[in-house]
C-alpha cells in the first residue's frame, strides 16, 4: 500500500500579543468549518483526484502491456494486465494518495510557517484547500487499501467467507502479510492509514480536546507522511529498481523538508522560538532547558535531514535494487 496520510487542517499562526485589548466591531462573525461543510467543498479537489488516478492507472496498465514497467521484472505473472488490473488501479490510487498528500503537507508548512509574500490564494482559502486536500487523501487511502483487498479476494480459490477473512488480515491487520518486503512495508502503510484517519478529522473536534492538545496531536501529521514515502519506497514496484523515476520520488521530499526547516527555524509562536534558555526569566528550570533541546535537537534533525536528500539525490544512491529478485512465481511476494 502507498499511502500517504493525510494532514489535518493547518495549525493557525498566532500574532503576538498586543499591548492594548483590541476593539472589536459588531458584524457577522464566518462560520466554524464543519466537517460537512469541508465534504461539500472537496468535491471539486475530489474530482481532480479521480481524474489523476485515472490518468496513472492508463500509464500504469499501458506499461505493463508494453513490459516496461518494473512491476513485470518483480512479478512477471503480472504481464497478465486484463487479469490483474484492480492490483494496477489499487497502484493509480496509492501514487494519486501520496501525490494529495504531499501537497496537503506542503500547504500545511505554508500556513503554519512564514507564508511567502505573494500566494495565489488567500490565507482563508489556503486553509480550505488544506483541509480539502486533507479529506481527499484519506479516501484516496482507503479507496487504495479497499482495493488491495480485493484484489487478493478475487485470486483466493477459497471459499468466500474464508476469502473475505485473509483478505481482511492481509490488508488491514498489522503482521498479517507475511510474505518478502511486505513484512515491512505492509505494517508501516497500515500504521500511516490508522494514523492519519484520527489525525485529519480531530480538527473537526478541535474545540473539544482545547487547541493545545489539537496543536500538539497535528505534529505527527509529518509523522504519517514519513510512514507513507517510507512504504512506497518499500513496497512499490514501480520505484523497486533504481533509476531516475525513484530518485524522483526522494527529490519531491526535499521542499517538504526544507519548507518544514524554515517552519523551525523562524516559528510564528514565541514559545517555539529558539531563545536563550531562561531568558526573560527568573530562572531557567529542568523543563525549560528540556524543551530547548528538544527544539535545537529537532532543527538539527531537520538540517540533516535535508543534506541527506541532497545527497542521495546527487548520488543516485537511492536504496533500489540493482538485480531482480529470483524467485517471483509467488502472488503478491516482493522478495
Amino acid at each position: 500500500m502507498k499511502s500517504s496520510p493525510a494532514s489535518a487542517a493547518p495549525e493557525p499562526s498566532e500574532p503576538a500579543e498586543p499591548a492594548v485589548e483590541p476593539v472589536t466591531t459588531p458584524g457577522p462573525q464566518p462560520p466554524r468549518p464543519t466537517l460537512r461543510s469541508d465534504l461539500r467543498a472537496s468535491v471539486p479537489d475530489g474530482l481532480i483526484a479521480l481524474v489523476v488516478t485515472a490518468a496513472v492507472f492508463a500509464l500504469l496498465y499501458a506499461r505493463i502491456r508494453a513490459k516496461t514497467s518494473s512491476t513485470v521484472s518483480v512479478m512477471p505473472f503480472m504481464a497478465d494486465a486484463g487479469g490483474f488490473w484492480m492490483y494496477f488501479l489499487s497502484q493509480a490510487f496509492g501514487w494519486a494518495a501520496l501525490l494529495w498528500a504531499w501537497g496537503t503537507v506542503i500547504l500545511g508548512l505554508l500556513l503554519s510557517g512564514p507564508r511567502p509574500k505573494r500566494l495565489p490564494l488567500s490565507g482563508p482559502r489556503l486553509e480550505r484547500l488544506h483541509r480539502t486536500t486533507s479529506l481527499n487523501t484519506i479516501a484516496l487511502i482507503a479507496a487504495h487499501a479497499l482495493l488491495f483487498a480485493a484484489e487478493l479476494v478475487r485470486h483466493d480459490t477459497a471459499r468466500w467467507n474464508s476469502r473475505l477473512w485473509t483478505a481482511f488480515i492481509e490488508a488491514f491487520v498489522p503482521g498479517g502479510y507475511d510474505s518478502g518486503t511486505g513484512q515491512i512495508a505492509m505494517p508501516v502503510g497500515q500504521a500511516a492509514l490508522y494514523l492519519a484517519i484520527p489525525l485529519g478529522l480531530l480538527f473537526y473536534v478541535r474545540h473539544r480536546i482545547g487547541p493545545k492538545t489539537w496543536r500538539v496531536l497535528h505534529r505527527f501529521v509529518i509523522v504519517v507522511y514519513i510512514l507513507s514515502v517510507w512504504h512506497t519506497l518499500l513496497y512499490g514496484t514501480n520505484v523497486w529498481y533504481d533509476g531516475w523515476f525513484r530518485t524522483s520520488v526522494w527529490l519531491l521530499q526535499l521542499p517538504i523538508a526544507a519548507l518544514l526547516l524554515v517552519r523551525l527555524l523562524r516559528p510564528a509562536r514565541r514559545s517555539e522560538q529558539l531563545s536563550r534558555p531562561g531568558a526573560g526569566t527568573a530562572g531557567p528550570g529542568w523543563r525549560v532547558w528540556s524543551g530547548w533541546s528538544l527544539r535545537l535537537v529537532g532543527r538539527l534533525a531537520v538540517a540533516g535531514v535535508v543534506v541527506a536528500i541532497l545527497a542521495v539525490v546527487l548520488s543516485g544512491r537511492d536504496g533500489g535494487r540493482t538485480i531482480p529478485p529470483a524467485d517471483t512465481s509467488s502472488t503478491h511476494n516482493h522478495d
